[in-house]
């Protein structure tokens, strides 16, 4: 499934693993990022590259914190403005994924990913 919303996402020159980063700070707004690595459950050295590349696209900023090993991690103006339409494309794809489901079958699936997000 990787691939396929890599495609949708390619004309925004963002991979899925981006668009859970971006997805996380304007649901959450600013947060570190060690808090972006736990909230997310993925390696803290796979986030930094991630971020790295994020910033380098004009995507995100990275200002120290409070503790000087600290990094801030925010949404740029460029992050803020495109992100409805990146948002809108990656809904299109969880719909042709889904298409195939019945009401029910689609309502079951939201309940199991919902749980299995709040497992840890």
């Amino acid at each position: 499934m990787t691939k396929e919303i890599n495609e949708y996402l390619q004309k925004h020159d963002l991979y899925s693993s981006q668009w859970s980063i971006l997805y996380c700070l304007k649901t959450n707004g600013p947060m570190t990022q060690s808090d972006i690595w736990r909230y997310l459950n993925v390696e803290a050295p796979t986030v930094t590259r991630t971020l790295v590349k994020l910033e380098e696209g004009g995507w995100i900023n990275r200002t120290s914190g409070n503790d000087k090993r600290e990094r801030l991690v925010s949404l740029t103006e460029k992050a803020l403005e495109s992100f409805p339409a990146v948002e809108e494309d990656v809904k299109r794809f969880e719909g042709e994924m889904t298409l195939s489901l019945t009401d029910h079958e689609q309502d079951q699936l939201f309940i199991l990913l919902k749980k299995l997000g709040k497992t840890e």
